[in-house]
């Protein structure tokens, strides 16, 4: 098929590409886009906002010693031509820093590829800091596109997460509830919308599932889309969660954000301390289909496309020498097991073992790493994993793997050259583990989904999840603990409890009334035999999540009195509140003296012991004790 040569017209304040597709309109030399000229509608963004407010590029920073976050909004102030032929147009719009400003210490590139034949935008940044600059903190980066709210009411997340969505201004007529993002839809254009719940961060998704998402518009019908093609350059790794697409309607690409992490994900440059990252490219991908089609196949016509953009990945297009082509890159591969004896005598292959690489550091430090690169893949069911297409570097090989506690991480660094293949052969990750298992609870998969998940508050659901999995971004479950347990707590008894009906998803605190409230104590209880006195049995205690949290471990005894353990004061997630089934993983193993236990009936109590707010606590992901390891006794699983 014949399509017509890529051109660039050039204006006193803006500039127009186009490819017979589409025309792309970008300011100059701020680099805003201002509109997106596609399938006869003149402008997909909305053009009641300022320029620089319609799509853009943003980033939230603080100086240190300062709270509270600057707002900066990249505007370049040069503009170059890149690249201009018949099949590709890459447009540069720089910002640089200089010591006599006050504002934001990177240098920033931003820039923009259009190719020919492409219905649809690249783009792409380079974030530089020089050596002797000051020291920064950064929360937040990405790129934002506000859509036509007349025009873009339909939202696709994934296959299941897909429906019309509230407008802007439905949301400023409805109710806020406990926090602003949240709001009860009293008065939508849409009837079937009201008594429902909007929050954006019913739409989050994890960096791995996180490919593409956008909106569509029925008339005519017609798709916007962010696909991103590698998650190489967004931080904390595969399960990092973050925001997509969200009422506005308003289509995101988060590169980095503190979301579900908190505190341990800001970007914090000390004094002179020099950095340089690219950021992308990502494609906004526009599909349309005639008037006699259904719009949402234009859904699987964006799948179709993100996996050809992830199949090119890397590019062999943007000009910047600092994106590294396909040559430029290796390969790492090899095979990880299972040493767990006291599953089988014989080595356990990681099925679907995730395993990646991240900038050298400690075990697990992967899910708190912001600066570098990261580079995941899944091995198979024989343990085997390649990890393609990895920038020139030196890295540490991580990994966890799901049915086992715990992080592995590969004893030395590994260097990564140009067009080198590292073979690692057999990698042996030896889980914590210090006896046989005398009782288990939950799956050690690093979320809390397996767990009870109530209903919600039928006055406050949002209808997206009343027959879905995501049962636990409905708003408000902290509030249902309290209305199943009223006036006791929880109390699981290993026997006879099953934790998918019986443990509910999230430690949270009572509600007491009047805004108040109160810690909470749940129990497990257990029968033992033949207790071993002097020997050490160990509990071992998989967070999924932490929030303002400080788990308190007793034996035995009443909640009143002394603990055995404390994990202290722990976590700045906000899983809870945000309607996420995790955030950052911890792990705990506990030393518990048999002495401690008797013949019979036992406890062990567990108290979130931070009150005050419906949104401090934590989320298991697994409990296990283990018996000394001389005590070989039958194991109990539930």
């Amino acid at each position: 098929m014949y399509y017509p040569p890529v051109q660039l017209h050039l204006f006193q304040d803006h500039v127009v590409l186009g490819n017979g597709l589409l025309n792309l309109t970008l300011s100059t030399p701020g680099g805003m886009i201002t509109g997106i000229q596609y399938n006869g509608i003149d402008n997909l963004l909305e053009g009641e906002y300022k320029e620089n407010n319609r799509g853009y590029w943003d980033i939230n920073w603080s100086k240190p010693g300062h709270p509270g976050d600057i707002y900066d909004k990249i505007e370049g102030t040069n503009v170059y031509i890149i690249k201009e032929d018949e099949d590709q147009i890459e447009l540069s719009f720089i910002k640089k820093w200089n010591s006599l400003e006050t504002g934001l210490p990177l240098n920033i590139d931003k820039r923009y590829i259009m190719l020919r034949g492409c219905p649809g935008f690249y783009s792409y940044a380079i974030f530089e800091r020089l050596e002797g600059w000051p020291g920064i903190s950064i929360s937040q980066g990405r790129i934002a596109f506000k859509l036509q709210p007349n025009l873009f009411r339909y939202m696709a997340v994934s296959d299941e997460k897909q429906r019309i969505m509230p407008t802007t201004l439905d949301r400023e007529k409805g109710q806020v509830l406990d926090y602003p993002e949240a709001v009860l839809l009293t008065d939508p254009s849409s009837s079937f919308l009201r008594g429902e719940v909007d929050d954006k961060y019913q739409y989050s998704s994890d960096n791995k599932d996180n490919r593409v998402h956008g909106w569509i518009c029925s008339d005519p019908p017609t798709g916007f889309w962010i696909i991103t093609p590698s998650n190489e350059f967004k931080t904390a790794g595969p399960v990092k969660q973050d925001l997509t697409s969200h009422a506005g309607p308003i289509a995101l690409s988060m590169f980095f954000s503190t979301h579900y992490a908190g505190r341990p994900l800001m970007i914090e440059f000390q004094d002179g301390e020099p950095w340089k990252k690219v950021f992308g490219p990502v494609l906004v991908y526009l599909n349309s289909v005639s008037d006699d089609e259904d719009p949402p196949t234009l859904w699987a016509d964006a799948k179709e496309q993100m996996l050809i953009e992830t199949k090119s990945w890397p590019y062999d297009f943007p000009v910047s020498d600092d994106f590294a082509y396909a040559p430029q890159r290796g390969t790492v591969s090899g095979r990880l097991l299972v040493r767990d004896s006291y599953i089988n005598e014989r080595l356990i292959t990681a099925n679907a073992a995730y395993v990646g690489l991240a900038l050298p550091g400690e075990t697990g430090s992967w899910q708190t790493e912001n600066k570098g690169y990261q580079f995941w893949t899944q091995a198979d069911a024989r343990g085997y994993f390649v990890i393609k297409g990895v920038r020139a570097g030196k890295y540490s090989v991580y990994a966890w793997v799901p049915g086992f506690i715990g992080d592995y991480k590969f004893h030395n660094p590994i260097t990564i050259l140009p067009g080198s293949r590292i073979r690692l052969g057999n990698l042996i990750y030896d889980p914590p583990r210090n006896g046989p298992t005398r009782w288990e609870i939950g799956i050690p998969d690093r979320t809390a989904a397996e767990f009870f998940v109530p209903d919600p508050n039928p006055t406050l659901m949002n209808q997206l999840y009343a027959n879905e999995g995501e049962k636990y971004r409905q708003y408000g479950l902290w509030d249902r603990y309290t209305d199943l347990y009223p006036n006791e707590d929880l109390v699981y008894t290993v026997e006879t409890s099953i934790y998918q009906t019986d443990w509910y998803f999230a430690h949270v605190n009572r509600n007491a009334g009047n805004k108040t409230y109160i810690p909470t104590t749940w129990k497990i209880l257990f029968d033992l035999s033949n207790v071993d006195d002097s020997g050490n049995y160990t509990l071992q205690i998989a967070l999924a999540s932490a929030t303002d949290a400080e788990l308190q471990v007793r034996i035995n005894v009443e909640a009143t009195e002394k603990f055995h353990f404390t994990t202290g004061l722990i976590g700045k997630d906000n899983s809870i509140a945000r309607h996420g089934i995790h955030g950052l993983y911890w792990l705990y193993s506990v030393n518990v003296p048999g002495s401690l236990f008797v013949e019979g009936s036992n406890t062990i109590l567990l108290t979130q012991s931070r009150g005050s707010s419906p949104w401090k606590g934590v989320m298991y992901d697994y409990i296990r004790l283990e018996d000394p390891s001389s005590n070989t006794q039958p194991s109990k699983h539930n």
